[in-house]
């Protein structure tokens, strides 16, 4: 019986080994990938981040001037059709992100990437504040050379002033998945959830104080 039993044991191991070596060749797949360059369209450019609760991120980068939207979803998995569900799980690889919609004769990507590191803690890794997981870790999405080459300098300069490492991931962009309708604009339509008024609008006023000639 024990005999039985430990090859079972056996066996379950080596496939959630097996399963395990799979998923990590699928991630590897997309950091590796050509990144996809989202055309500008009616004056807007598109920009993605990934920095824990995407309720958080939308309402960060919505009060920013220059943003004409921001919209909840999920990116820089390697499994179709993702849901809110199904990425909690941490198995899809995917991370809660954000498409921003921006007008770049207004703000440049580069100011983005100030928002970005000015609104999160830069040294949780798999996670914001409460928030852990690899779904809520911090991922910035790359679309040309030019991009990542502000991304990278932007990790050496603050790892050079700060002496810290960072935490954010850095991904070539290949496909957004729009979230949920109930996760959009989800701090302004529901102030008075606990999760808004202690995690969620803390970090934006935060956030609004240190760069007061950035916002709208």
């Amino acid at each position: 019986m024990k005999t039985i039993l430990y090859i079972l044991v056996s066996l379950n191991l080596s496939l959630v080994s097996c399963q395990t070596k799979k998923t990590k060749a699928k991630q590897e797949a997309i950091i590796n990938a050509k990144a996809i360059e989202v055309p500008v369209q009616d004056g807007l450019a598109k920009a993605y981040f990934a920095s824990g609760c995407f309720w958080c991120v939308e309402a960060v980068y919505e009060s920013v001037n220059g943003v004409s939207e921001v919209i909840n979803g999920y990116a820089g998995g390697h499994t179709e059709n993702p849901t809110y569900q199904l990425s909690n799980t941490g198995r899809t690889g995917h991370a809660e992100a954000v498409e921003v919609l921006y007008d770049p004769t207004i703000v440049s990507f580069s100011t983005l990437l100030e928002v970005y590191f000015g609104s999160q803690d830069i040294t949780q890794v798999n996670g914001q504040g409460p928030d852990n997981g690899s779904q809520y870790r911090s991922i910035i999405f790359y679309q040309n050379q030019d991009q990542k080459e502000d991304i990278i300098n932007k990790i050496k300069q603050l790892t050079n002033e700060l002496n810290v490492n960072i935490a954010a991931e850095v991904y070539p962009f290949l496909k957004f998945w729009q979230g949920e309708d109930y996760h959009q604009n989800y701090e302004r339509l529901h102030p008075n959830n606990p999760y808004i008024i202690n995690i969620s609008i803390p970090r934006l006023r935060k956030f609004q104080r240190k760069f007061k000639h950035l916002l709208k």
